[in-house]
């Protein structure tokens, strides 16, 4: 290969070391590989502006366009001196300005009438949008006719950019690159798409789809390149779930069948009302995996209150039934106890096995919470290992080395996203054999995505609601621009308790510790923000002093000690507490079906899907619920449009789009799971539906032939790179 640059080789040796060091700095850019996976974030043309009206403030942009005006203005007494240039774009204008010496060589530059790309931040002066000392290069200058004729057919690649490294940087690093490899005929890129599968979908050769997507000749060109690059993606990730579902697959577990006339017949016999259709179908899918002899892995969506505990605690009673014990893992401290509490009200005496009084078919269902006495903690340690327990319910105190099983069959647990994949695995080890996995999550999360993240997942949905639920009104309460709307949403309180019912309070901050202000201080200033984001401790004591004088308030957050924090909800719950403020430790799982409304303050500084989850704690009773997302966020601003969704829709999977629209899906499979660089580069979940199902099967065929991958060498070096080892252990852990 002598001097070829393979996709792995330091940008340092191609591009020298003062701009490689740059790109790793700044844009985590290292080997060759990576700057031909930059892809352009979009392409401008010649003739095409960017549409400056659209421009978000705050954001580092490059924008194509022209100069129409260009003047020096003093000011200061005519001490200083300023540059103002005036472009426009026909939908609106943005001002550069330059102040100090070198203004008189960029008004040189920028004579009205010419083109350039001009990178920078975004900020406003006096309303107007403005880019203050801009990096800019003129387009199309000097050129002869031949120049000037090929600039004009032209598409310029945009790249996502730094202001230490401006794109028109990157494009030349690019060019250089792709110069080599040219140089080199591509001799070292091997292709990971099988031969057959690029043949028969159409699909360009690689080095020609970096070509095509770096420097395209026109559109089609991009398109055809973008969709073999979505491709390579989406494919490489499938075969790596593939491989885990092949590999979980083989593993041994015991089957789990019910048994008839056993403790799930008694539960059923006496359930007070009929379960929803959607409840039988996600059961019989989870009876039919439990009666296999390899482990279940499936997840269970359902929004929250769809009745999802229910299902959860009917595999457990089967899996009882038939000789096994069931784990049921939760996030908090608080949502276990709740949990505990609402199975041994479903189950009655079916939850007192061994018991004075208890059925005789029934078994012990314990708790076990690192904040437990140690007497407790014994007993509920002994009734494991001895079996006794048919049912344990705790948090990850669950995982510790002591805890040990009489015959772990089946472990639930509950708001996968909370939970580390490690702890399920820590968990999953204490049986015999692995047991039975189902996770529970109450944020929806569209198919693809499902497909993707939970890839080695079954999944199964919940979606209608039972009887008795009461819809949702919300309402974006702008605090900033109508205050008069904040008093009334004080009013509306107020009106709830009167009606004998109770209210949240949600703020992002508990505000009790000097160093959290501090920092929330420093973190507004850094950020050029109004101020810190609004705190439960501060705002409870606004309330009982002003608009909420003479209602029963309390707090409730998470550094309280656990004692605290349930001795509130045990007062909530029991209608001793008119108005409860809150973080978001009440997002999970509190049922308390009296209480009919919530103010959400600083709604803005919550995610969709999050604003989703708090929601479902009020209507949960037989009163319509009311949620109020207060905000100061600006009307125009992406966050106030966000807010808007939310009080548009109560489809959670609706809004999961939304959200995952937003955020953008590099987060999707990176930093949200396990701290890595997303790999997702081209590929947009949401979008690319028919890709990712397609790319799907092919990957399941692929395995299914060759598990090893031995004869697509190619596949397993792209299999390697994009499974570095935290990815793959996260996979693993999935």
């Amino acid at each position: 290969m002598g001097g070829v640059p393979a996709l792995d080789e330091p940008l340092k040796k191609t591009l020298g070391g003062t701009t490689a060091k740059v790109m790793a700095e700044h844009l985590d850019l290292h080997t060759v590989g990576d700057l031909l996976h930059h892809y352009p974030r979009r392409y401008a043309e010649r003739g095409e502006l960017t549409r400056l009206a659209d421009l978000p403030l705050d954001e580092h942009v490059t924008v194509v366009a022209q100069v129409s005006d260009a003047r020096v203005h003093k000011f200061n007494n005519g001490r200083g001196q300023r540059l103002e240039v005036t472009l426009t774009d026909g939908s609106g204008r943005l001002q550069l300005v330059f102040f100090g010496r070198s203004i008189y060589h960029h008004q040189k530059e920028l004579v009205p009438g010419r083109r350039g790309m001009f990178a920078g931040k975004v900020g406003t002066f006096r309303t107007t949008r403005q880019l203050s000392h801009p990096a800019y290069e003129m387009l199309g200058e000097n050129s002869d006719a031949d120049t000037a004729r090929a600039w004009a057919s032209q598409l310029i690649p945009l790249y996502p950019a730094c202001s230490k490294m401006e794109s028109w940087k990157v494009s030349n690093a690019v060019d250089v690159v792709l110069a080599s490899m040219e140089a080199a005929g591509w001799d070292s890129v091997v292709d990971p798409l099988p031969a057959a599968l690029r043949e028969g979908r159409g699909l360009l050769p690689l080095p020609e789809a970096f070509r095509k997507v770096h420097r395209p000749r026109t559109k089609a060109e991009i398109e055809d390149a973008r969709s073999r690059l979505k491709w390579d993606e989406a494919f490489v990730l499938q075969v790596a779930l593939a491989r885990r579902r092949h590999a979980d697959s083989q593993l041994p577990a015991v089957a789990r069948k019910p048994v008839a006339g056993g403790l799930l017949d008694a539960f059923d016999a006496k359930l007070p009302f009929t379960l929803t259709d959607g409840q039988h179908k996600v059961s019989a899918e989870i009876f039919d995996d439990l009666a296999t002899e390899h482990p279940m892995h499936r997840l269970l969506q359902g929004e929250v209150g769809s009745g999802k505990t229910m299902v959860a605690l009917r595999a457990m009673l089967g899996v009882v039934d038939a000789g096994g014990q069931a784990a049921m893992l939760a996030p908090t401290e608080v949502l276990a106890q709740q949990h505990h509490r609402s199975i041994t009200e479903m189950m009655g005496p079916l939850a007192e096995g061994g018991m004075l009084g208890g059925a005789e078919q029934g078994t012990k269902v314990v708790l076990l919470t690192g904040s437990m006495g140690a007497a407790a903690r014994r007993q509920a340690l002994l009734d494991l290992i001895t079996g006794e327990a048919g049912i344990v319910v705790g948090t990850h105190a669950l995982i510790e080395d002591k805890v040990g099983f009489h015959d772990l069959g089946l472990v639930v647990v509950d708001e996968q996203h909370r939970f580390g994949v490690e702890q399920r695995d820590a968990l999953r080890s204490k049986g015999k054999q692995p047991p039975h996995l189902l996770v529970m999550t109450a944020t929806p999360i569209p198919r693809t995505v499902a497909m993707t993240v939970f890839g080695d997942l079954e999944t199964s949905v919940l979606d209608q609601l039972p009887a008795g639920r009461s819809p949702i009104a919300t309402h974006v309460v702008p605090a900033k621009d109508k205050p008069h709307f904040l008093a009334r949403a004080w009013e509306r309180v107020r009106e709830e308790v009167e009606g004998g019912h109770q209210a949240y309070v949600v703020c992002p901050r508990i505000g009790d510790e000097e160093d959290e202000a501090k920092a929330a201080k420093a973190k507004a200033e850094a950020e050029g923000e109004r101020r810190p984001p609004l705190a439960v401790l501060d705002v409870a004591e606004q309330l009982e002093r002003g608009p909420l004088a003479g209602l029963r308030v309390a707090v409730l957050h998470g550094r309280m000690q656990p004692e605290a924090k349930d001795d509130v909800m045990r007062r909530f719950a029991a209608g001793e507490v008119d108005v409860l403020v809150a973080t978001t430790v009440i997002e999970v799982g509190v049922n308390v079906p009296n209480s009919t409304v919530m103010v959400i303050m600083d709604a803005d500084r919550f995610g969709v899907s999050q604003l989703h989850q708090l929601r479902g704690r009020v209507g949960r009773g037989s009163a319509p619920g009311l949620c109020l997302l207060v905000s100061e966020a600006h009307e125009a601003s992406p966050a106030r449009a966000r807010l808007g969704a939310v009080a548009a829709t109560l489809d959670g999977f609706e809004l999961s789009r939304i959200d995952l629209e937003q955020r953008r899906e590099g987060d999707v499979l990176g930093q949200a799971q396990s701290g890595v660089r997303s790999s997702l580069r081209m590929l947009a979940v949401i979008d690319d539906e028919e890709i990712i199902a397609a790319a799907r099967e092919e990957a399941a065929a692929v395995v299914a032939e060759d598990p090893e991958l031995a004869r697509l060498p190619a596949l397993r070096t792209a299999l390697d790179a994009l499974l570095d080892k935290e990815r793959e252990q996260f996979l693993d852990k999935g």
